[in-house]
C-alpha cells in the first residue's frame, strides 16, 4: 500500500520507519526542505546502526530505505490508502491540511492524525467526507513504542475503524481503542503521575531526587516523575497538561503547576537545552535522594491512588474498555503494571479511604474518588477476579 506521512519532524519519520518497515511505500511530505534533509539523515543513519548493531540485514535496511521517498510536495499522496498526519498541535494548521489532503487522495483513503490531545471530531469536520478520518497516535518513539491509539470521531464510520485497527496492528502494534474525549486513554490517566509529584515538590514533603527514587526504586516505573518530564520537555509536558486541563473545562484534577511553567519560561526545558529540575551541564552536581523508606512508601502510594483514581474514571465514562486501559498505560508509558490490576492488590477500600483522607484534607475537587471505585468497595467488588 501507498502511505503518506505528512511531517518529517521525529515522529513523521519515525511512523514512516513503521510503516516501510511493514512493506509499506512511504511518501513523507514536509514543506520545509531543511526539515526533510534532517529527516533523511537521520533515517539513514537509525538503519545503519540497527545493520552495525546486527538487528538487521544491510540489504533489509537498505530496503526500507529505499520505499522512504522524501517529497516536498502534498500532491505526491494521490494515490494513498493511508494518510497520517504528523505535524505541529495546531488545530487551525490540522484542518487547513486535512481540507487539502482530503481533495488529493483517493475517495477511499484513511486520512488519520496523529494528534496526541485535540479532538478528532473537529479536525474531521474540515473534510466533505468526514467518516473516513480518524486518530491514529502513535508514541515516540515510534518504532520502538508497541501501543498505538485508535481513536475514532463520532463522524467515524465502523468500516475506518475496523480497517485502520488491522492496518496499524499488521505493522506489528499492539491497538487500544479510546473514544474522542481530551488526552485519550495515555494523556490523560497519566496526568497525576507529574501533577501530584510537582504537588508534593510545592508542598515541601520531599525534593525532585526523593520523589523520583521513591516511585522508580520502590515503585518500579522506569523513570522518575521529574526525570521522565526533564526528558520528554517541559515545552511539551507542560503543553499537554495545559490542553487537557482547558479541554476539560479547567477541571482541577488536571490543573497545570506553576513550577513547571517557570521552568519552561526561564527555557529550562530539560535534557535538550541542559537544565530543569537536574542539572545535565558537564560537570555539574545533583542533589542525592533521601531514601527514607516510610517517606518513599507515603510518597508512591499518594501518586499511584491518583493514578488508580483516574483509570477507573476512565473506565466509568467509557473511554476504554478495562482491558484497553490496561494495556495502554503498560505498553504506551511502560508502567510496571496495569494501574487497575494494582488497585485489585492493594485493596479498592484502602484506595477510597486514601482519596477521602486527601480530600478531606485539602478540600479540593482534585481528590474526588471515582464513582465507579466508591460502587466497587461498597459492593465489594474487583477489576479482576482472582485466578
Amino acid at each position: 500500500m501507498k502511505t503518506g506521512i505528512i511531517g518529517s519532524g521525529s515522529m513523521g519519520s519515525g511512523i514512516a520507519q513503521v510503516a516501510a518497515t511493514a512493506g509499506h511505500e512511504v511518501f513523507l511530505y514536509d514543506n520545509n526542505p531543511a526539515a526533510l534533509e534532517r529527516a533523511q539523515g537521520s533515517l539513514q543513519k537509525i538503519m545503519a546502526r540497527l545493520a552495525e548493531k546486527g538487528k538487521l540485514e544491510q540489504e533489509e535496511a537498505d530496503a526500507i530505505l529505499s520505499r522512504i521517498h522524501f517529497v516536498d510536495s502534498i500532491y505526491a499522496c494521490e494515490g494513498t490508502g493511508l494518510a497520517i498526519e504528523a505535524i505541529v498541535e495546531d488545530l487551525d494548521v490540522k484542518r487547513a491540511v486535512f481540507e487539502q489532503l482530503e481533495d488529493i487522495v483517493p475517495h477511499d483513503c484513511i486520512i488519520a492524525t496523529n494528534t496526541s490531545s485535540l479532538s478528532i471530531a473537529s479536525i474531521a469536520s474540515s473534510c466533505k467526507d468526514a467518516s473516513r478520518v480518524i486518530g491514529i497516535h502513535f508514541f515516540n518513539p515510534a518504532p520502538l513504542m508497541q501501543l498505538v491509539e485508535i481513536i475514532p470521531a463520532v463522524q467515524t464510520s465502523g468500516e475506518t475503524l475496523q480497517q485502520s485497527i488491522e492496518l496499524i496492528q499488521s505493522w506489528g502494534k499492539i491497538t487500544v481503542v479510546a473514544k474522542d474525549t481530551p488526552g485519550f486513554i495515555v494523556n490523560r490517566v497519566a496526568r497525576p503521575f507529574y501533577g501530584e509529584a510537582l504537588r508534593i515538590l510545592e508542598e515541601g514533603l520531599a525534593d525532585a531526587p526523593t520523589i523520583d527514587w521513591a516511585m522508580a526504586g520502590l515503585g518500579g516505573f522506569r523513570m522518575g516523575p521529574f526525570a521522565l518530564m526533564d526528558y520528554i520537555g517541559h515545552d511539551v509536558n507542560y503543553t499537554v497538561t495545559e490542553t487537557v486541563f482547558q479541554a476539560f473545562y479547567y477541571d482541577p484534577r488536571y490543573k497545570p503547576s506553576f513550577t513547571q511553567k517557570r521552568l519552561m519560561e526561564a527555557g529550562w526545558l530539560g535534557r535538550k537545552t541542559g537544565r530543569g529540575f537536574y542539572d545535565y551541564r558537564e560537570g555539574a552536581q545533583n542533589p542525592e535522594p533521601t531514601k527514607d523508606k516510610k517517606l518513599g512508601e507515603q510518597i508512591l502510594w499518594r501518586i499511584l491512588v491518583m493514578l488508580i483514581n483516574e483509570a477507573a474514571d476512565a473506565l466509568n465514562l467509557n473511554i476504554a474498555s478495562r482491558d484497553d486501559i490496561e494495556l495502554a498505560m503498560t505498553k504506551g508509558v511502560n508502567y510496571p503494571k496495569g494501574l487497575l490490576q494494582w488497585a485489585d492488590e492493594k485493596g479498592i477500600n484502602h484506595c477510597v479511604t486514601t482519596l477521602d483522607r486527601l480530600h478531606g484534607e485539602y478540600l479540593e475537587d482534585r481528590y474526588r474518588c471515582s464513582p465507579l471505585l466508591r460502587r466497587m468497595a461498597r459492593e465489594g467488588r474487583r477489576f479482576f477476579e482472582l485466578a
